[in-house]
């Protein structure tokens, strides 16, 4: 059975699994938390509810009609999603998973960090993209800001590459089970500084780092990682994606506050309903 993977389990991903598995296809939903309206306290302007629901519990909701659907969840972190044979493989933080489409649904992109530096520099040392931009740092040193899986997996696409990497955990504790060859620095950043391009990283206290570059992994990746890594088109920070959810990439399609828009529940239940059907669409083909 074709297996579509939706990632991003709030209100966006979860309507997409329930379309899906209606239509007669696998699929599986990774997700890391509940986001943003597992936060919420109150929701009193959602379609068909006569008192207010907390975000909490219209999310356990959404998921226990996924999963009795036959929709499978898994909790993990996405760590990178790549071309295979036929369709993606998404790397997660707990195994490999084969998609024959992939649906982008992760709500809102993070925030970047707020260090001196790093929005002015972007495009002249500062990357968030380790497969697009590696190999422009071939036997160069390189640094990675983040300090979870995905500035590991980010580590792990640059270090046959350049000369040294350098992960910056920005005052947070080094990870566990570091791959061979990744330096770890724990001190507090201050700044990304250079004059063209970036030349080194600036602390709160002691010696600069001299790297040409810094590749950007904070956090968790976010749906416009994603799609900036498949050679999917931005509008800044969000997924350029047609009514139907599909992007510019065949097989890709990205559904919910990702996509920008009105941030809200009810859009991104439609949105992932478009994206479905459209992915279902894609795999009949």
């Amino acid at each position: 059975m074709p297996n579509i993977v939706i990632i991003g389990g709030g209100p966006a991903g979860l309507s997409a699994a329930i379309y899906a598995v209606r239509a007669g296809m696998q699929a599986t939903v990774l997700y890391k938390d509940g986001g943003a309206l597992a936060k919420t306290d109150k929701i009193e302007n959602y379609f068909g509810f006569i008192e207010p629901v907390s975000g909490a519990e219209l999310l356990e909701r959404g998921q226990k009609q996924a999963e009795r659907l036959g929709a499978v969840l898994r909790q993990t972190e996405v760590t990178g999603i790549e071309y295979a044979a036929q369709g993606f493989t998404v790397k997660t933080a707990d195994g490999v998973f084969d998609a024959d489409a992939v649906i982008l649904a992760t709500g809102s992109p993070r925030a970047v960090p707020k260090i001196e530096g790093v929005a002015a520099f972007e495009g002249r040392g500062v990357s968030y993209c380790a497969i697009c931009d590696a190999f422009f740092y071939r036997g160069k040193d390189v640094a990675v800001l983040g300090q979870g899986e995905y500035a590991l997996e980010e580590a792990r696409v640059l270090l046959p590459v350049a000369q040294s990497v350098m992960l910056l955990t920005n005052g947070s504790e080094a990870p566990a089970d570091l791959p061979d060859g990744l330096r770890v620095e724990t001190r507090k950043v201050s700044a990304i500084e250079g004059d063209e391009l970036v030349s080194r990283v600036a602390f709160a206290e002691g010696e600069p780092l001299h790297v040409s570059g810094v590749f950007v992994a904070y956090g968790t990746a976010g749906s416009g990682d994603f799609a900036r890594k498949l050679g999917a088109q931005l509008d800044g920070t969000r997924i350029k994606a047609n009514a139907d959810g599909s992007t510019a990439v065949p097989g890709l399609f990205a559904a919910g506050d990702c996509t920008g828009g009105l941030l809200q529940v009810a859009k991104a239940v439609a949105d992932g309903a478009e994206a479905a059907m459209s992915a279902v669409k894609f795999v009949r083909k």
